[in-house]
């Protein structure tokens, strides 16, 4: 499994940062001419930004209120500012699904042991 997505930083809601875990959000038109589209889950990964590599826990998905699937990752590592910047996502391997959490607390946790995994 090796999928590469690229895209441009955009804006998300900060909920990644909120919680402790801050992602960087990509512009989905990249993905969504893919032809063979990666399923919906969390996945390690390598995310290339301004000619740096960083490990990465990367998402994709869920649906957001326009109907197409949220596309970010946690850069382990990285602390600056990535908007308006170009990024490569290298899929590398399918830890799990997608699922939604029954508490905040319980995602946080999740998000502690898929990192362990990346």
């Amino acid at each position: 499994m090796n999928s590469i997505i690229k895209g441009k930083v955009i804006k998300g809601d900060g909920y990644g940062k909120k919680i402790g875990y801050p992602t960087i959000n990509i512009d989905r038109r990249n993905f969504l001419s893919l032809k063979e589209k990666p399923d919906f889950g969390v996945y390690a990964g390598v995310v290339e930004l301004e000619n740096k590599k960083y490990r990465a826990g990367i998402i994709i998905g869920p649906l957001d209120k326009k109907r197409k699937p949220k596309i970010e990752a946690h850069l382990i590592g990285y602390k600056s500012n990535a908007y308006g910047k170009s990024v490569v996502f290298n899929l590398r391997k399918f830890i799990r699904e997608f699922k939604h959490f029954k508490t905040e607390k319980e995602l946080i946790a999740q998000i502690g042991k898929d990192l362990n995994k990346c």
